[in-house]
């Protein structure tokens, strides 16, 4: 199982804006240039953790995002769940698999994705972005701030 490049982007947006309250907004620009992503493609995924109520984008010239919730109570599994939708592993009908009825393999595929998820449940957004990967984002945000002063 893979994640998409989608669900990629989701979680990183989510553990930039939750490591450390900022006085203000986090721009879109910045998170592009920070994972390298497009911003086109992360506007799209901004509004979908929006849509969801975990953070909140404000547009505008004094726009930007932040978290919307207490990233204790986000566990990592329903992200998943919903940035990643409900598409199955393997799409049986869709290569016309002549096994399809017959095969267990789908029903195993699932329960697998089932025991993922569960697993990723039993971490939280606030336990992801603890110790040393919560000081990293901190260090990034620093020196994009730095570094924007200096250009100005």
């Amino acid at each position: 199982m893979r994640l998409t490049r989608f669900s990629d982007i989701g979680l990183r947006v989510l553990m930039y804006l939750a490591k450390e309250p900022r006085a203000s907004s986090v721009t879109v620009a910045e998170v592009a240039q920070q994972f390298d992503v497009p911003h086109n493609h992360l506007v799209k995924v901004v509004g979908a953790l929006a849509k969801m109520g975990w953070i909140d984008a404000m547009r505008g010239r004094n726009g930007g995002i932040r978290i919307a919730i207490d990233p204790a109570s986000l566990k990592i599994g329903s992200v998943l769940r919903v940035l990643e939708g409900d598409d199955e592993v393997v799409d049986c009908e869709g290569i016309g698999c002549r096994l399809s009825g017959d095969c267990r393999l789908r029903h195993v595929l699932r329960e697998g994705v089932e025991a993922f998820y569960r697993a990723m449940d039993s971490y939280t957004l606030a336990e992801v972005v603890a110790g040393n990967t919560g000081e990293h984002i901190v260090r990034m945000h620093k020196r994009f701030l730095a570094d924007r002063a200096v250009a100005a």
